[in-house]
């Protein structure tokens, strides 16, 4: 019931999408331009780095903050056993970010949901390595989508290697807490297969030497393809 509950919370909070919100405060639908997503880097392309930001810092709070809380309400609760409860919190707002039944199941690609689910775990040391790993990659590929993949994949490495070398709340002497943490691995890495999920046209293009490079010139907004054109 609490996994429910905290899946149930997380998707409520994921439907809360920065990018339409702030599109329609500048008299844009967001989901008709550019690339149609409702991320951070559309909203970037088609509004410009003012409206990438506040997507950036609007999709990772609806996260960071729900996160937070389950971490602070289960960690008295579930000292051995509480990180899995922000996993599932965060992992249910990256669904709804992703899948918000409002906009026909139809939303973004959740890496800052991602991100905020990430920091609400609270640990200073994975947070350090894995803002490296995507600042990295992005400066010197210039790829935002890579870097989020990157960025994702990372986690759920980091996450596991923490995970059993004790670096986390779990205690692998005690059965429940063993168990609580296989689960929370389990859900780290479909976490990390979400986001790949979410970025195969990207991976296309990437391949194909195709893919937008990060630019903070706001580009004239151009109309979603659509298979009828």
């Amino acid at each position: 019931m609490i996994r429910i509950l905290c899946l149930a919370i997380g998707y409520c909070c994921g439907l809360i999408e920065t990018g339409v919100l702030y599109g329609k405060i500048k008299g844009i639908d967001i989901r008709k331009y550019g690339s149609g997503n409702l991320g951070m880097t559309n909203a970037l392309r088609v509004m410009g780095p003012k409206a990438g930001l506040v997507v950036f810092i609007g999709d990772l709070l609806k996260a960071f903050i729900p996160c937070l809380i389950a971490n602070i309400t289960f960690r008295n609760i579930y000292p051995d056993a509480y990180m899995l409860y922000v996993l599932y919190t965060g992992f249910g707002v990256v669904l709804g970010h992703n899948f918000p039944f409002y906009l026909g199941f139809k939303g973004g690609k959740g890496i800052s949901s991602s991100a905020g689910a990430i920091l609400g775990l609270l640990n200073p040391w994975m947070c350090l390595i894995l803002l490296t790993i995507f600042l990295v990659t992005v400066l010197i590929t210039r790829y935002v989508s890579l870097g989020s993949i990157l960025l994702l994949l990372s986690f759920a490495i980091t996450y596991v290697i923490f995970a059993l070398k004790g670096m986390l709340c779990f205690d692998q002497n005690v059965p429940d807490s063993k168990a609580a943490m296989i689960e929370s691995i389990v859900l780290a890495c479909i976490l990390a297969l979400l986001a790949i999920i979410r970025h195969k046209e990207n991976i296309g293009r990437l391949l194909r030497n195709e893919e937008n490079k990060l630019s903070f010139r706001r580009s004239k907004p151009k109309p979603v393809k659509t298979d009828e054109e």
